[in-house]
Formats: structure tokens, C-alpha cells, sequence
């Protein structure tokens, strides 16, 4: 298999203050963009609220006056709609993060957060709890999945370990995982579950932020946050691996050492989302590969880019996937796929096209 790094892209030289009143309007205006459709979503529903309503009841809850609603519309707001739709503007973030890390790690531009064989593990993990009582109610659903991540992860690092290292030895070692994960929870699902189980784990296995509360927005926020610090701090290494893992380390990179400590962030992120909503695909395929055509392939305007746009995206991916079926709701991964393969498409379209 052969590394095909992410293609080059010409860059503009820009004055230092021009360049940073740029980043500056960029990232406020995506954060601007975000607030607004957060506050817009939790509105789109069958209970009727505002985006007034929504702020008054935030205000509420930090102490700055009466919202003025009654206790369910409160509920609706505080309880269910702004933790899940946090939680999706979390994971989209996330996601797209570690699709920027992986496809640049790799150098492979198909290269998205699940190429270690991450969901796999969680997947098997969450069907060993909910299957098989793994744990006798002690360990929750996002635990075991959680703990399948680290497993998996685990054995795609051992095995590209055993089998020399390199890039090349990781996706294929990350194939394995995901093939032979995926093998057993087919098997416990097939020999184990009953009509009901085998419906709440397909509908886990394709992503569902349905039940999301404001513990898992707290992790899955504080574990984002710290990656997205770390691979930020590691930005100039990630700029020299496109030019190849030699290169990289002719330029003073420490290759071995940033490309583990940058897999392990990422596998941890990724794992900390998956065992909160499931595996949700296409969001690391695709929206790095967006944002490298807004902002180009620099990683530190890159991957905070990536991010907002990974928000924006999973909220409203979020809000159709509740919303369209109504009263029945999507599941979270089916609505990326459908939006995700037309874009991917396009994207690839666009770069035959240019020269």
C-alpha cells in the first residue's frame, strides 16, 4: 500500500497583521455562526420555544433573572435539547480533529478517526454490556465501549509495533482490528441477542446522541479541548509529516515520538465520543478535506477550522435526524452518510478538476 499524502496547495503570503485579522474574523465569525445554531435547533421541535425562550433559560441558569416559562418548556430547554445538542457540536468538533490528525499522520486523505479500529472495539464492548450482561449492571453502556476502544487501539498499537512500524503497517494493522472486532460482534449479536437487543445495538452502532446528559457533555467537552491543545502544540510537526516521515525528521522532528503521542490523543478522543454516541461516520472523512479548501493546509488555522465546522455540521446533522421522521428519529450516522457520500463526491470532483 502506498502513502498518497494530502494534495499540496498553493498559499498566499499575506501580510503578518492582515493574516491575523483574517484568523481572527474567521474564527469569530464561526463561533458567532455556532452560538447561533445551537440556540436555533433547540428551538426546531414539537414544543413551542424561541430563541429568546433558550437564552432566557440559560440566563436563568446562571443567576441572571426569571426565564418566565413553565417547568416543561424549562426541562425541554435545560435537560434534553441543549445537552444533546452541546453533546453534537462536541462530537462533530472532535471528529473532524481527529480525521485532520489521522489523514495527516497516515498521509492518506482517506484516512478518517475509525481507520485504528476504534469504533470496532466500542461497538464490541457496548454489545458485551447490553448483549451479555458483561459487568452485572455495574459498568455502563459508554464504559464498555469505552474500555473496547482502549482494547482495540491496544492491539492495532501491537501490531503495527510487531510488524516494524510505519504507516503503511498502522492501516493495515488498523484494518485487522476493525475486521476482526467487527467478526465478534457480529457473532455475540447473532448467537446472543434477542429481536429487541439487535435493534438498540444496530441503532448504537450508527451513531444516536439521544441519550445525552451534561456528564457526557462535560467529558466529551474537557477530552476535546485537551487534544485539540496538544495537537495545536504539535502543529509545525504535523506541517513537516506532508513532506514525509524523512523530511520530517531531517527538519528536527521527533517522528516516532509526536506521531504516538498524536495517535494516542486521537484514540482517546475518539474513543471518549464513541462511548458517548456511537459511531457517527463521515464527519472525519469529509470535513477536513472542506476545511483544507477554505483555509489550506496549515494546521494551525487548520484544525480550529476543521472543529467549528465539524460543530456547525453535526448540530444541524443532529436536528434533521430527530426532526425529519418525527415522532421516529434517525439514527445520528445514517443522516451523515446520506449528506457525507454526495459531498465527499464533489469534493473529489473539484480536486480532478484542478490543475
Amino acid at each position: 500500500m502506498h502513502e498518497i499524502a494530502p494534495e499540496a496547495r498553493p498559499t498566499v503570503t499575506l501580510p503578518a497583521g492582515a493574516g491575523l485579522l483574517a484568523r481572527v474574523l474567521l474564527w469569530t465569525g464561526g463561533a458567532v455562526l455556532l452560538a447561533l445554531s445551537i440556540a436555533a435547533a433547540i428551538t426546531i421541535g414539537p414544543a413551542d420555544l424561541s430563541v429568546r425562550d433558550v437564552g432566557l433559560v440559560v440566563g436563568e441558569r446562571l443567576g441572571l433573572g426569571d426565564a418566565g416559562l413553565t417547568r416543561i418548556q424549562e426541562g425541554i430547554v435545560w435537560d434534553l435539547r441543549l445537552p444533546r445538542t452541546l453533546l453534537a457540536a462536541v462530537c462533530g468538533a472532535g471528529l473532524a480533529i481527529c480525521g485532520a490528525i489521522m489523514q495527516s499522520l497516515l498521509r492518506n486523505p482517506l484516512a478518517d478517526p475509525f481507520v485504528l479500529g476504534i469504533s470496532s472495539g466500542a461497538s464490541t464492548g457496548a454489545v458485551m454490556v447490553m448483549v451479555l450482561g458483561i459487568g452485572g449492571g455495574a459498568i455502563s453502556l459508554s464504559a464498555g465501549a469505552f474500555a473496547g476502544a482502549l482494547v482495540a487501539f491496544g492491539l492495532v498499537l501491537l501490531l503495527a509495533t510487531g510488524a516494524g512500524g510505519g504507516t503503511d503497517r498502522i492501516i493495515l494493522a488498523g484494518v485487522a482490528g476493525t475486521q476482526l472486532f467487527s467478526a465478534l460482534t457480529s457473532f455475540i449479536v447473532t448467537s446472543s441477542a434477542d429481536a429487541e437487543q439487535t435493534r438498540g445495538v444496530l441503532f448504537w452502532l450508527l451513531g444516536s446522541l439521544g441519550g445525552a446528559d451534561w456528564g457526557d457533555v462535560a467529558l466529551c467537552g474537557a477530552v476535546a479541548v485537551v487534544a485539540l491543545t496538544a495537537c495545536l502544540l504539535s502543529a509545525s510537526a504535523l506541517d513537516a509529516f506532508a513532506f514525509g516521515q524523512d523530511a520530517a525528521a531531517t527538519l528536527g522532528v521527533p517522528v516516532a515520538w509526536i506521531r504516538l503521542l498524536l495517535l494516542l490523543v486521537t484514540a482517546l478522543l475518539t474513543a471518549t465520543l464513541v462511548s458517548a454516541a456511537g459511531a457517527i461516520g463521515f464527519v472525519g472523512l469529509v470535513l477536513p478535506h472542506a476545511a483544507r479548501m477554505l483555509v489550506g493546509p496549515g494546521h494551525r488555522l487548520l484544525l480550529p477550522s476543521a472543529a467549528l465546522i465539524g460543530a456547525i455540521f453535526l448540530v444541524w446533522v443532529d436536528t434533521a435526524a430527530r426532526t425529519i421522521l418525527d415522532p421516529q428519529e434517525l439514527p445520528v450516522g445514517v443522516v451523515t452518510a446520506l449528506v457525507g457520500v454526495p459531498a465527499f463526491a464533489a469534493i473529489l470532483y473539484r480536486r480532478r478538476a484542478m490543475p
